[in-house]
């Protein structure tokens, strides 16, 4: 696809891009407005009726993800892309227990690499936290909101995104619906002549695929910019050639290497999971989540995804919901399916998941701030001697999950950069400190 082509949807492309967890790290770090001045009430982005021209947020002209206009879109998805829905059903939401501790903010921890202590309510500020929920023993000990969100809001969360979809197939293959070992090519045929089709649904669904795919943001010719241009729910230009949705760019990506032997964080993998999952199921991703989980675990509010122009989900990034549904999520994984008196899904699914895989094939990708972790069904283990594990996304999303102190912490952020490689030296000892001050204060 010429670049000149694609440069016609950059915002939409950015947008995608973000979501997935595909930014680009910039070469170095610019200075940038803090979490107090780049608050989006102080800014006045989309205040008025109507807002001022030059406080807009719209697409595809005004490139609505780049920072500080990102505190207000991950707040306001469904305003600037197509989504579905992902229903909470018609029954009452099942209430949460309140225990507030108000002593959290001042639990103190030292940011790895520094020896300054920094307190719980000062990583707020330091990581754009927009949203922070503390679960202890089932009771919210700690619930907070900044910038855009507020209780009612609903907040992108990114590539946490993949996390339910591998929820999804797991749940699939414990129940025996989906067989992990199975050629991906014998249950999506359409795939054969790709790079998954000779991949195992396994292998796809912990990234250990070797892809021909290239993320290189200075080559415009770069494979991403050709599957985001794919994705763009937008209608295509009139000299547009290339693949039209998800499904069709996953039939053109080529192998590189041997499976199964490197891990490799590619969103794509997760497209091609939610193919299976949907091809399975016979259910699309989003009311698969819907039937399976979001209707039965005592969801608050509905959920929603965005969705390319042929109405597929976007399976590797695309939801968003409120902060107490996904600490209901957390509750779910930590009480190993059971809500209530109802089991939604096996105990197993939750035991595989925490296991983890392979570390060696982790060890491979060089992240420094995961030391000892591994990749196991699109979610993130840490393997610490808590046996915490993550639904992880760009700019700060996080679902943590320590099974030993009993806590899930949800946290959505916009932080200036996407990676969070420069957000964990605030946050994974910030938990562990939370974590360590919660057992030491429960009877």
């Amino acid at each position: 696809m010429p670049v000149a082509t694609s440069c016609r949807v950059t915002g939409i492309l950015a947008a995608l891009l973000s979501l997935a967890g595909l930014s680009s790290l910039p070469a170095s770090t610019p200075a940038v407005l803090n979490a107090v001045d780049s608050d989006p009430q102080k800014l006045g982005w989309m205040a008025g009726f109507p807002p001022p021209p030059e406080k807009l947020i719209m697409q595809p002209q005004s490139n609505y993800f780049s920072f500080p206009k990102l505190r207000w879109t991950v707040c306001h998805i469904r305003e600037l892309l197509p989504t579905t829905q992902v229903s909470r059903g018609l029954g009452a939401p099942m209430p949460l227990s309140y225990n507030l501790d108000p002593a959290i903010d001042q639990v103190t921890f030292l940011p790895l690499g520094s020896d300054q202590a920094q307190s719980w309510e000062e990583a707020l500020f330091t990581n754009y936290t927009d949203g922070m929920l503390v679960l202890h023993r089932g009771e919210v000990v700690y619930e907070r909101y900044l910038g855009a969100l507020d209780e009612r809001g609903k907040h992108a969360a990114m590539s946490m995104t993949k996390s339910l979809t591998g929820l999804l197939a797991e749940i699939l293959v414990v129940e025996g619906q989906l067989d992990d070992e199975a050629l991906v090519s014998s249950i999506v045929p359409e795939l054969t002549d790709s790079a998954f089709g000779n991949a195992t649904v396994r292998q796809v669904m912990d990234m250990t695929t070797a892809l021909d795919y290239s993320e290189d943001y200075s080559d415009p010719e770069a494979d991403i910019w050709i599957y985001s241009a794919a994705a763009s729910p937008l209608p295509k230009p009139a000299d547009y050639q290339g693949p039209d949705g998800y499904f069709e760019y996953l039939q053109t990506v080529q192998s590189n290497g041997t499976h199964g032997e490197h891990f490799h964080y590619m969103t794509i993998n997760t497209d091609a999971l939610g193919w299976i999952v949907s091809r399975v199921s016979g259910k699309s991703v989003a009311d698969l989540l819907s039937e399976r989980i979001w209707q039965y675990m005592g969801a608050e509010q509905d959920a929603y995804m965005t969705v390319d122009a042929k109405g597929t989900p976007f399976a590797g990034g695309g939801l968003s919901a409120g902060l107490r549904d996904l600490g209901r999520i957390g509750l779910l994984m930590l009480n190993g399916g059971r809500v209530g008196d109802q089991q939604l899904f096996p105990q197993a699914v939750v035991d595989r998941i925490q296991a983890g895989g392979s570390r060696e094939a982790f060890k491979a990708a060089g992240y420094s701030t995961l030391p000892g972790g591994s990749y196991r069904s699109m979610w993130w283990i840490f393997h610490n001697a808590n046996g915490a594990y993550a639904a992880r996304g760009v700019y700060g999303q996080t679902i943590y999950i320590d099974p030993t102190a009993e806590m899930v912490i949800v946290r959505f952020a916009s932080f200036p950069f996407a990676q969070n490689a420069q957000i964990d030296p605030t946050s994974l000892p910030a938990y562990q400190a939370v974590a360590d001050y919660l057992m030491d204060k429960a009877p």
